[in-house]
């Protein structure tokens, strides 16, 4: 089953291949479709997934080198599969807001459909050459896509990423190469080599648990290693943007989870410097995004400091920091495809993004007006929306491990809210500008995605026990080594 859910994007990326170049709507519909039937694949999924089981289901595996101990395996437990949820609908939401696309519509699909089925790849590989594969395989895609339709800046932006991941994915690939060597069996299946890492010397641990930060750092990204995100992010196309941040920074974070359960005493000796790191990333990302003008160059900084309160749970190693750093994954790529389809949106209506331009756009936008302060309030972490449950996990499993050094997650909320209430008060106040008075509100569809992504905020805020139901067994799993030997 989890083969159809990584064949059918690139179905669609073969279909599309053999369709006249020139007939943009019909392959705008053929990719529409196939990532409509990838989201409805994964979802299905669901009727054959167990939530009270901790392991990995609906596992294949196939054989590839029998002497290098490689093969094609693939399952998702609790952790992975509501990213996989979360990058079938990014992934189509994608697609829909990419109607402003006219030039080489055939392969920008193309590659936005080969990049779908590598997030895929990445997050159900339980092989680690298989992750590194795909892992490494989302870089052509994501290259070419910012540097042939992105803005004035795309060449640079395009360079910076891929020098970045490719940097990161060096130490990453001498750290599995090691790990492997380690196996007893010599093998990358993931259950193979987590047993032979567990029973390396701490030291040896902390020199492979830092080569994976690294790598998986980078794209998440933390502080220091975040200088590639917010020019990817304002000269990406905003759907690839919403892609970028929604689940690439995803890609980092569920690797470094990963990361922590296969090499158990490195992230317990490493404790601190993850939680110093986080505190800087969330500080360090809210201010900047503060002092921002640029809207995408904003919401690229606010990503940084999102991310931090991944990292802080992660680095907290008890239930409730691992939880808030799952439901922080899921929350922020709903509430960052949001903005960044927002403000996409209507950067195609007004060509700038400076926020200096735009006063009053509720008289002229209303729709657009309800669903960007609904963004900017998730993206606060106001009660009733998804960021808010994370946020308490993370600072419940901080303040279990840490006590009263969780008064700087409090402090971050508060810059939050700061640039939030600016940017809604210069988009939404003041009279109209006479060059905004013309603009067309959301379309049906602009106004169905951006619904979609609101609902899922909203719903996961007030009702997130499905959610936490699914993603229990799996957490107390990797929070199993860590909950005994912590006081």
């Amino acid at each position: 089953m989890l083969r159809i859910l990584l064949l059918l994007p690139l179905a669609g990326a073969l279909l599309i291949a053999f369709l006249p170049g020139r007939n943009g709507v019909l392959i705008r519909r053929v990719a529409l479709g196939l990532t409509a039937a990838t989201l409805g694949w994964s979802l299905w999924l669901a009727s054959t997934f167990d939530p009270s089981l901790a392991g990995v289901q609906l596992f294949e595996s196939h054989v590839w080198n029998p002497r290098l101990g490689s093969a094609f395996s693939l399952g998702v437990d609790g952790v992975s599969l509501p990213l996989v949820w979360l990058a079938t609908l990014l992934a189509f939401i994608a697609v829909l807001a990419s109607g402003g696309i006219r030039d080489k519509p055939k392969g920008y699909y193309i590659l936005l459909l080969l990049l779908e089925a590598a997030m895929l790849g990445v997050f159900t590989a339980r092989d680690w050459s298989l992750f590194y594969v795909f892992w490494e395989l989302t870089l052509l895609p994501l290259f070419f896509l910012i540097d042939r339709w992105g803005g004035a800046g795309r060449q640079r932006a395009a360079l910076n990423f891929v020098l970045y991941t490719m940097g990161g994915s060096v130490f990453m690939l001498i750290a599995l190469l090691m790990l492997y060597d380690a196996a007893p069996a010599h093998s990358f299946d993931m259950a193979a080599i987590q047993a032979g890492a567990r029973a390396l010397p701490e030291a040896v641990q902390v020199t492979l648990f830092l080569g994976l930060f690294i790598g998986f750092g980078v794209k998440m990204p933390i502080f220091p290693l975040h200088g590639w995100l917010p020019l990817a992010h304002v000269e990406a196309p905003s759907p690839v943007s919403i892609l970028l941040s929604g689940i690439l920074l995803k890609m980092g974070s569920y690797g470094l989870i990963r990361a922590a359960d296969m090499l158990p005493a490195a992230a317990q000796a490493l404790q601190g410097f993850l939680m110093a790191l986080a505190m800087v990333s969330l500080v360090y990302g809210g201010v900047l995004a503060w002092k921002q003008r640029d809207l995408k160059a904003m919401i690229a900084y606010s990503s940084v400091s999102h991310m931090g309160v991944v990292l802080l749970g992660l680095a907290a190693l008890n239930t409730a920091g691992i939880t808030g750093a799952v439901m922080q994954m899921v929350a922020h790529g709903l509430v960052a495809g949001t903005l960044f389809l927002l403000i996409g949106l209507l950067y195609e209506r007004t060509h700038t993004r400076d926020l200096a331009d735009y006063a009053s756009l509720v008289k002229v936008m209303p729709r657009f007006a309800f669903f960007t302060v609904l963004a900017f309030v998730a993206a606060v972490g106001m009660p009733g929306t998804a960021g808010f449950i994370a946020e308490l996990h993370a600072l419940v499993g901080g303040f279990e491990r840490w006590g009263g050094l969780m008064v700087l997650l409090s402090l971050t909320v508060v810059i939050s809210a700061a640039y939030a209430v600016r940017t809604v008060g210069r988009l939404f106040t003041g009279p109209v500008s006479a060059r905004m008075r013309g603009l067309p509100d959301l379309s049906r569809g602009e106004f169905t995605a951006a619904a979609v992504l609101t609902a899922g905020s909203l719903g996961l805020g007030f009702h997130p026990a499905p959610l936490l139901h699914l993603i229990a067994a799996s957490v107390a799993g990797l929070a199993a080594p860590f909950t005994g030997a912590l006081p």
